[in-house]
């Protein structure tokens, strides 16, 4: 498991599309949290490192406070 560069919310949708994922809704916040679960799953089935999945959170939660 490789640590990834993970600087912005499109680097997180980056991660995400390399594992298969597109995630895409008309609701922002129902995307927001499908996004949360798909990383979430990541971290528990050891595809990424635990400061990924932290950062990960960091920056979609920091995403949907931006509304």
């Amino acid at each position: 498991m490789k640590q990834q560069k993970l600087a912005t919310f499109y680097d997180v949708q980056q991660l995400l599309k390399q594992f298969g994922f597109i995630i895409y809704f008309k609701d922002k916040d129902d995307m927001y949290e499908m996004m949360k679960q798909e990383i979430k799953s990541l971290y528990q089935y050891d595809l990424i490192s635990k400061n990924d999945y932290l950062q990960c959170i960091l920056i979609i939660n920091q995403r949907q406070k931006e509304k």
